[in-house]
């Protein structure tokens, strides 16, 4: 599985690579398009500039970080949900088939937008992906569980050694009291 992830990664990410490079080389040919989508983004988003060209290039910088970082396998699960997350707008402002009048264009878009949908899932199979390790919630479930029974168990032996120390104690002081002379 290990090779597969290995050859899948750049496979995935190489869409990403491309895409953001050329966007950030020239924003000005994708910003118009984007403007619907990006500026209600910016009203509700805090700190992010209501520039589309300058949404634009942000969307691209993500897009080619996170691609190259997940096509080297470095933080490929975070990678993998910011590629997720920069497709939505994406998707929504360059492949708005809904709004195509013309029949052929009107397919097109629908391709590429289902295209995008499917790389969307993709994305969320690899944010997912633990190596064929459990996940951290796994772990810390399992975890809890452990200690739960290490404690229940530290605690039987505990009472115990207690009452194997008071009947030791019992003895001993019946021990002391046959001892004393009576009188």
């Amino acid at each position: 599985m290990a090779i597969l992830r290995t050859a899948a990664r750049p496979l995935l990410a190489s869409v990403f690579v491309s895409g953001g490079f050329r966007t950030l080389l020239d924003p000005r040919s994708v910003a118009p398009a984007a403007a619907p989508v990006a500026l209600p983004v910016a009203e509700r988003v805090p700190r992010l500039p209501e520039d589309t060209e300058r949404l634009v290039r942000i969307n691209g910088a993500v897009q080619l970080g996170a691609g190259v970082l997940l096509a080297a396998g470095r933080f490929p699960r975070a990678s993998a949900l910011a590629l997720a997350v920069s497709l939505v707008p994406t998707t929504l402002a360059g492949h708005a088939w809904w709004k195509s009048e013309d029949p052929e264009e009107r397919a097109r878009l629908r391709t590429q937008f289902t295209k995008n949908v499917s790389l969307f899932g993709g994305l969320l199979i690899a944010a997912a992906d633990t190596h064929g390790k459990p996940s951290l919630a796994y772990r810390s479930r399992t975890a809890a569980s452990a200690g739960r029974r290490r404690t229940r168990r530290a605690g039987r032996d505990l009472g115990a050694a207690v009452s194997g120390a008071a009947h030791d104690v019992r003895s001993a002081a019946g021990t002391v009291r046959d001892r004393l002379p009576v009188g």
